[in-house]
């Protein structure tokens, strides 16, 4: 992994949605860069089966996660608190090609391992106190292609969808998780493994 970005990404293209500023970048990674990249997170990371708090009650969450960053960025969502693991040279030089690709700066990063069809993420906006007002994150797609779906908190108008393959990154910034809220649902047909990295800038606790 030399150049994980080997060929110049594609031109964003900025998803049709008021009251958000979403860009999705379809060809960040090239197919083979992208196969290496998910060999070596799925198998270097320290993944944990993690339990939310949802309508009263304590879930694991469908899908195995880890959160890697800085020291001091602390993430807690759900009732789920987490703690930084120290970057690996691997994720160091991802969030370095995330940035420059975002003009974005992070210090840390979700990681979600969906195993099968049957892993998923249920409708929720990244409005943590600690990410700030306007957040922007940065998340980048290795392995299946799933669909990621967007709908606004109001209930006006219906759902956007746009398909995540792998290699791909989509950037959500300005009053998108003000006004929006995002998923990735089950799926009936069978599906491989997917891993989802999602850089963000957490704001230190003092």
């Amino acid at each position: 992994m030399d150049d994980l970005f080997a060929l110049p990404p594609s031109s964003g293209i900025r998803l049709d949605m008021t009251d958000a500023e979403v860009v999705f970048y379809a060809h960040v990674l090239t197919p083979s860069e992208a196969s290496e990249v998910f060999s070596v997170l799925q198998a270097e990371t320290q993944w944990r089966a993690e339990k939310v708090f949802v309508w009263g009650k304590w879930h694991e969450q469908p899908r195995r996660v880890a959160w890697y960053g800085d020291a001091g960025t602390e993430y807690t969502y759900s009732g789920s608190r987490l703690q930084p693991t120290e970057w690996t040279a691997t994720l160091r030089q991802l969030r370095e090609k995330i940035e420059a690709l975002s003009g974005s700066q992070f210090n840390s990063v979700l990681l979600n391992y969906y195993r099968n069809e049957k892993d998923h993420m249920g409708w929720h906006s990244d409005n943590e106190p600690e990410l700030g007002d306007s957040p922007t994150i940065a998340s980048l797609s290795l392995g299946a292609a799933r669909v990621f779906q967007f709908k606004r908190k109001d209930k006006k108008g219906g759902v956007n969808s746009v398909e995540l393959t792998s290699g791909s990154v989509i950037v959500m910034s300005g009053a998108t998780q003000r006004h929006w809220v995002h998923c990735i649902r089950k799926e009936t047909r069978m599906h491989d493994p997917r891993i989802n990295l999602t850089f963000r800038q957490i704001r230190r606790r003092k």
